[in-house]
């Protein structure tokens, strides 16, 4: 059913903007939003390439020309910018719609279709992780709000201006990445094959707010050896497990010191910059004792930090704590730096595209959206960055909800950022 813009919102908008509004269609948008969910599209997987392919015939049927290709994954990783990845990928593609026209695009809406893996389907719940299940007004399954339900909103956004039959002076494009989950792979290659726009809001599920900023993360890998013997006689030889403690004190001790001072735009958040160890395997015997640890983690990165000197702090923190450990000293941690490398990003505090999105989403909700910093990292970095494009994320759904068995996202808040952005890109592309 369309979406028709509340009576004490219309005298806030014209002709053409209400227009707009009302091409949105609300019972196409979720129908999309449930189809998406129900394509397993985990990164690295052939469901992922698959979706592109539905995506781009999407692309089509509203109105925009469509740039879909094959990423050439050696010359990718052969950059010197490459932001580096961590799931196997034997292919992927890129996919781009832009409204015809010429010149760069006045508004880009960005998002990715990849998920991560589901985790132990026991806790899901409902059973099936992809199942889109909506109960109570809540659409619940993997991807559902991280992200696509921005991804939904983007593509709703499009038919609405498609549908509406109203003319713009400047052209909206659409981005679907691949692998943003694990670097940014996607939106690298996007921006390497030279597709920009003026402005860029990316979809991400962000509370409500305006995220104008987010920290960066680093995956980390420590490689600590010890001595190996027979359990029964474990003085003989040297656990790594145990000689590992003193450097997870370390990096505990780093993490404190790298969060004592904030950015304000994180808020209430005690740790923006956090460090934490995902994996760590040790042993090859239940009884022998453990001659190698081997953990892996992801560090925080400070706003506008250089992801090198992030580096080099750990490092010296590993470094100390080995020279102060009698065992350590003279059997020396490797600290590697494998798998996604996402450094932080920011949006000019003054752009006028805080404003233009803020003021539509007053106009729509009522309520003028406050403006904050996430502690991840995400594709923000890369268009800001290598792609010169101011960017914000504002998107449907909680990201204390992603990448668990609870992930959902309201149904009607799905529909509110959709008004919103459809208002955002008929006022910034200049709807007549």
């Amino acid at each position: 059913m369309p979406a028709t813009p509340d009576a004490a919102a219309a005298g806030d908008l014209t002709a053409a903007e209400q227009h707009v509004l009302e091409a949105l269609d609300e019972t196409e948008l979720i129908a999309t939003l449930v189809e998406l969910v129900r394509t397993p599209s985990v990164t690295g997987t052939d469901a992922e390439a698959d979706l592109q392919h539905t995506v781009a015939r999407w692309f089509e049927e509203a109105g925009l020309e469509v740039d879909l290709w094959a990423l050439d994954l050696d010359d990718l990783r052969a950059d010197p910018d490459f932001p580096g990845t961590e799931a196997p990928r034997l292919e992927g593609h890129g996919l781009v719609g832009t409204a015809s026209g010429e010149g760069d695009p006045g508004l880009v809406l960005q998002g990715h279709v990849d998920v991560v893996p589901v985790g132990d389907v026991a806790n899901w719940h409902e059973g099936d992780p992809f199942s889109a299940r909506i109960d109570g007004g809540v659409l619940h399954g993997r991807g559902a709000c991280d992200m696509k339900a921005g991804m939904a909103v983007n593509l709703a956004v499009a038919r609405a201006l498609h549908r509406s039959g109203v003319r713009t002076e400047r052209r909206l494009a659409l981005h679907s990445v691949v692998s943003e989950e694990d670097g940014g792979l996607g939106a690298f290659a996007t921006l390497r094959r030279g597709h920009r726009g003026e402005v860029a809001v990316i979809t991400e599920p962000t509370s409500g707010r305006l995220v104008t900023a987010n920290a960066g993360a680093l995956t980390f890998r420590i490689e600590v050896t010890g001595r190996a013997a027979h359990g029964s006689t474990r003085r003989e030889g040297v656990s790594a497990f145990e000689v590992f403690w003193p450097l997870h004190q370390a990096l505990v001790a780093l993490e404190e010191r790298r969060n004592a001072d904030r950015h304000a735009l994180f808020g209430d958040n005690p740790l923006p910059y956090g460090i934490s160890i995902g994996t760590i395997r040790a042993g090859d015997w239940a009884s022998s004792v453990p001659d190698l640890l081997v953990a892996e983690g992801r560090m925080g990165v400070r706003l506008g930090e250089d992801p090198a000197l992030a580096r080099l702090a750990l490092d010296e923190a590993i470094a100390d704590a080995a020279a102060a450990d009698a065992w350590l000293r003279h059997h020396e941690p490797r600290v590697t730096w494998p798998g996604g490398q996402f450094a932080s990003g920011q949006l000019e505090q003054d752009h006028p595209l805080i404003d233009e999105v803020a003021g539509a989403v007053e106009v729509v909700t009522g309520i003028r959206p406050a403006e904050a910093a996430a502690p991840y990292g995400s594709d923000l970095r890369l268009y800001t960055g290598i792609g010169g494009i101011p960017t914000l994320h504002y998107g449907p759904g909680d990201v204390r909800l992603a990448h668990a068995p609870r992930e959902s996202v309201p149904v009607a808040e799905v529909i509110e950022v959709a008004r919103a952005l459809a208002l955002v890109a008929a006022r910034r592309l200049g709807a007549h």
